[in-house]
């Protein structure tokens, strides 16, 4: 069976159980750990993939990765796993989780790129603006990116507006070669 299609199917298992407890939210934010500790250690897979650590401690592992105080819930489903002996697809489970939370609950996801740090009114002011395009909560990120010269550049769902003075100057360098 397909990595994606088990996948999808255990993040959907576990939100429904978490919507009827009513902690979607904070499964959301163990899940959120969990997917995060995949990518920033990059051992970790390599770690839960190896067949001769035992599976007491690649439990260990998976439950410190859920962050301080996970959910019960959250614990109990990480045993469901590795009782199916399917920790390999775990990170692909979180990542499922995330994305069914955020369209459940009409999160979308932006970030900010600028040229210096912005303030903190200017980065609620941008993040305003999207909540009122997308009607729903915003997850803003902002990054400062010295390259990009001045401006900024805004991505949310498939929209991307670069503002940034580098864009500009390439569009004119293209101009002047035409």
């Amino acid at each position: 069976m397909d990595l994606g299609v088990i996948s999808v199917r255990y993040a959907r298992a576990l939100l429904k159980s978490a919507t009827e407890q009513k902690i979607e939210e904070q499964v959301y934010k163990d899940m959120a750990s969990l997917a995060e500790c995949y990518m920033e250690v990059p051992e970790l897979r390599s770690s839960i993939d190896n067949p001769m650590l035992s599976g007491e401690k690649k439990m260990h592992l998976l439950t410190t990765a859920l962050g301080n105080n996970p959910q019960e819930l959250s614990k109990r489903f990480v045993v469901l796993v590795m009782k199916e002996d399917r920790e390999n697809a775990l990170q692909f489970m979180a990542n499922s989780y995330i994305t069914l939370y955020r369209q459940q609950k009409n999160i979308t996801r932006g970030k900010l790129t600028t040229a210096s740090a912005v303030s903190a009114a200017t980065e609620q002011k941008m993040k305003q603006m999207v909540e009122a395009k997308t009607q729903g909560t915003v997850e803003f990120t902002t990054e400062v990116d010295p390259t990009i010269i001045g401006g900024f550049i805004l991505e949310y769902d498939t929209y991307r507006m670069d503002a940034s003075v580098k864009s500009k100057l390439n569009n004119i360098l293209v101009e002047l070669k035409k």
